[in-house]
């Protein structure tokens, strides 16, 4: 029954009178072979018993809609004739469960995903690759490169091709920041997708994320973002700038958020909607493409705590460490028992930065006496940086540039909008609000 209605929409009747309708999806080997999977309208996966049909037929897929693209000055629809290239790097998104360990690893390949959410290709046509297969905690400034370089590639050879890094969430902000910095001057744009829950459970929020990201794919939007469920149901997504998004959660369905910032995009998949929530977004540019893709492994993110002495530091430049990015309290300040390791460091030509560990905000090293000391010592601002992408714009800056001055004012200096110098109520928290 199953391989004869296989990836066809069909309509089953049960023998309890329930009617379902949808995609009728192949069964993993270690699956019971007495269920039928159904991928419902709603992005849902689930298993019929076959003794319980008592029957079945093909019906015909829902027409396509076009993809809308809503701005904030005008409203414009648009179909669009760009194809999606999906790169797939490891993480929940490209993984299963293994039942002999109840654990999830990264064995599930391009096609297996394709076969999962066949409803990309009424979005898009599309085109897989899968270069690695890694969680991303296994992520490395080498790997930034090496995705940088094989973006870059096909923005070069198929500049209207828009493209999907389909990555692990626990360091999506990472990557999303290094693709953001390596690429400027997008001609298609750049979204990186992932899951909290793999993509043969049930509850699974791939399909739902992919979609999304396929129709930010197929637009204008000339930015990386990271394209994620907006709430804890499939209702809509978000995109979010990709040097201003965390990951806030460890399990929500609605894990990231942009900070200090509002995102880019909301998107409706199942209406087939992108309404932009900006007005400074890029839109993508078909000359001035940049590409570049080198990061140094010589840049550390460290915390401050109470206690803390220079001893980090000074084993950091004794290592041969070039840039040091900290992540201090509040306005951005250190003990001051930190002070002389910090002014050796800047003395060895040692970039070191300061961030905040607040969430929200942004740093003011001018106002206590213990922020002025450090700014004399020759420790950089980082504004409202985030300190995941403080790390990666100096990685990336130290990896581009030879000269410690120009490095030192491109620090300072926003880029691809990685800092913001205003700020609003509605910028904290979804849930803080009620929502």
């Amino acid at each position: 029954m199953s391989n004869e209605y296989l990836f066809k929409r069909v309509k089953i009747k049960t023998k309890t009178g329930l009617e379902i309708e949808g995609t009728v999806l192949p069964r993993y080997a270690l699956f019971s072979n007495e269920y039928l999977t159904i991928k419902l309208d709603n992005g849902y996966n689930i298993g019929i018993k076959k003794d319980n049909i008592v029957h079945i037929e093909e019906v015909e897929r829902p027409p396509k809609r076009e993809v809308v693209i809503y701005k904030l000055d005008e409203e414009a629809a648009t179909k669009s004739s760009k194809t999606t290239k999906i790169i797939l790097t490891g993480g929940t998104i490209a993984s299963k469960i293994d039942y002999e360990t109840g654990g999830v690893t990264p064995i599930l390949t391009a096609s297996e995903l394709l076969e999962a959410i066949p409803e990309l290709r009424e979005i898009t046509d599309i085109e897989l690759e899968s270069p690695m297969s890694i969680f991303s905690e296994e992520m490395t400034p080498h790997e930034w490169k090496r995705i940088a370089e094989i973006v870059a590639k096909e923005l070069l050879s198929n500049p209207d091709r828009g493209l999907i890094i389909a990555h692990g969430t626990d360091t999506m902000g990472y990557t999303s920041a290094a693709l953001s910095f390596a690429l400027q001057n997008l001609p298609s744009p750049v979204a990186l997708v992932g899951a909290q829950r793999s993509s043969d459970r049930p509850s699974s929020d791939s399909a739902f994320n992919l979609l999304a990201a396929a129709l930010y794919a197929t637009s204008n939007i000339g930015e990386v973002s990271v394209v994620m469920h907006g709430t804890i149901s499939d209702t809509y997504a978000l995109a979010h700038r990709g040097t201003r998004v965390r990951k806030m959660h460890t399990s929500r369905r609605d894990a990231f958020q942009s900070i200090n910032s509002l995102p880019i995009a909301k998107i409706l998949p199942y209406e087939k909607k992108i309404v932009l929530l900006r007005k400074d977004i890029k839109e993508t540019k078909q000359e001035g493409f940049e590409a570049k893709t080198n990061f140094s492994d010589k840049v550390a993110l460290i915390k401050f705590y109470p206690g803390m002495s220079g001893d980090v530091i000074d084993f950091l430049v004794d290592k041969g460490y070039r840039g040091i990015v900290i992540e201090g309290t509040g306005l951005g300040h250190v003990s001051l028992r930190l002070l002389n390791s910090i002014k050796r460091a800047v003395e060895q030509e040692a970039i070191v930065t300061m961030t905040s560990q607040c969430i929200f905000g942004t740093i003011n090293m001018n106002v206590y006496s213990t922020g002025r000391k450090l700014l004399e010592a020759g420790v950089l601002p980082s504004a409202d940086m985030l300190p995941e992408t403080a790390f990666v714009k100096l990685s990336w800056l130290l990896g581009n540039y030879n000269d410690i001055d120009v490095v030192k004012k491109l620090y300072v200096t926003n880029l691809v909008g990685e800092i913001e110098y205003r700020r609003t109520i509605s910028a904290f928290p979804r849930w803080y609000h009620g929502e």
